[in-house]
């Protein structure tokens, strides 16, 4: 039985793109911009380049797409996934460099950039630190107050964002496994991906229907849901799109871009 609830609200569906390096193809990325409502693009620190940027950032615009900046260290051999130490300077000039070269390209094409992600261990990181959640957070609000900090949902960054009265949008992982802390299960284990676009749809249904996390336990964690990510470097992330944005609709869900939902407007 559907949940009433879930008919008047809103959900976005993201996915990280423009991620061209030798570890991964953007073959997929225009295909994935007819289905997601917005997209994180890589800014050359982790994989991409301005050819990949300005290719994401003008299907983009056509499909509606809102446009939001991946940033990572700077460590395009390991695809920004290997943990880096860096001081708070040095992270803020990270963050704000990322930013400014995604937000050139986006003007080019009378856009901007609406909302900013971490990449990898930048990001993985960030949810366990809270001094590096709230250096990435100062960082992105001394940018702009009205940037969107897409974080995944109950981690430091979220406590971090809320602190200082940022735009907060949540998220979920719809292709990732939950340890019972909250974070991702490690890539280094192999139950961390989801790889079944039928097991993926199911698993962020449920999780957004009791605004919980599903732990590979079984264990429940409650938080709040505002967007699901689709990893766009994974072998299935295109049949997982189709598979979830069908199922959320047909739940009675509104797919929205970030910078439209009602939240943020």
């Amino acid at each position: 039985m559907l949940y009433s609830r879930l008919r008047i609200m809103e959900i976005n569906i993201n996915c990280d793109l423009g991620e061209k390096s030798k570890f991964h193809s953007t073959e997929n990325d225009p295909d994935l911009l007819n289905i997601v409502n917005s997209a994180s693009v890589a800014c050359g620190y982790h994989a991409g380049d301005e050819e990949t940027m300005n290719k994401v950032i003008k299907i983009s615009k056509k499909n509606a797409v809102s446009i939001g900046a991946h940033p990572s260290f700077n460590d395009p051999e390991n695809f920004g996934r290997k943990r880096i130490n860096l001081n708070s300077s040095e992270i803020t000039k990270l963050i704000i460099d990322q930013y400014k070269i995604l937000q050139k390209i986006a003007q080019d094409y009378d856009e901007n950039v609406t909302h900013i992600k971490p990449h990898g261990a930048l990001n993985n990181m960030a949810c366990e630190d809270f001094d590096l959640a709230n250096t990435i957070a100062k960082a992105i609000n001394s940018i702009d107050k009205n940037i969107i900090f897409l974080v995944p949902t109950g981690s430091k960054m979220e406590i971090a964002g809320r602190k200082l009265d940022m735009k907060i949008a949540c998220e979920i992982f719809a292709d990732r496994n939950y340890e019972d802390d909250g974070n991702l299960v490690s890539r280094s284990k192999n139950h961390a991906l989801i790889t079944d676009p039928e097991i993926a749809k199911k698993h962020v249904l449920k999780m957004f229907k009791n605004q919980s996390i599903n732990c590979y336990s079984g264990k429940q964690i409650p938080c709040k849901i505002d967007s699901v990510c689709i990893h766009g470097d994974n072998e299935s992330s295109l049949a997982t799109a189709k598979a979830i944005k069908e199922n959320l609709i047909n739940n009675g869900l509104e797919l929205k871009a970030l910078n439209k939902m009602k939240k943020f407007i």
